[in-house]
């Protein structure tokens, strides 16, 4: 309970753009990365809502895709909980540049976005299809769609 509640002091830090270099030089992006494969679920909706705060800075931003973050990233999107879901789409977005967007938008990511586009939560669906109009070309969407098709994808939607 006491780690909860650290990581949440820290995640409601990372709002504000005034504490980013304090964050950095303690080492907080490293942690919530580490976080994100706990099993407490509480942690990881933390962990990736701090980094969701933190990758608007270019700095963060560059410190995440250097240390290998999309990775982890992703698998959240395969979480039970919508907000970890949320925060880990739009996470994904901030940190979508030239050099990233192949991994950012890589075909798993785009069938789950497909996928999160049919979703009965207007939050979550609506998200996936902004993330799908501004951060895919229509070739990417159109192959996740062909792909999704033949196969059964095992990503679940998130409980409402």
């Amino acid at each position: 309970e006491a780690k909860e509640q650290v990581l949440a002091n820290l995640a409601n830090f990372a709002y504000d753009p005034k504490n980013y270099e304090y964050l950095r030089q303690l080492q907080v992006l490293d942690l919530f990365l580490d976080m994100l494969t706990e099993d407490n679920e509480t942690l990881v909706e933390f962990a990736i809502g701090g980094l969701c705060n933190l990758c608007l800075d270019k700095t963060n931003k560059d410190y995440i895709l250097e240390a290998n973050g999309v990775e982890p990233i992703i698998n959240c999107l395969s979480s039970s909980n919508e907000e970890t879901v949320m925060s880990a789409v739009t996470t994904l977005m901030y940190l979508t540049t030239p050099q990233s967007r192949q991994q950012t938008t890589a075909l798993p990511v785009v069938e789950c976005m497909l996928r999160f586009s049919l979703s009965t939560s207007r939050r979550l669906s609506n998200l996936a299809t902004l993330f799908l109009e501004d951060y895919c070309t229509p070739l990417q969407v159109e192959e996740a769609r062909n792909l999704s098709k033949h196969t059964a994808v095992g990503i679940p939607l998130p409980k409402d």
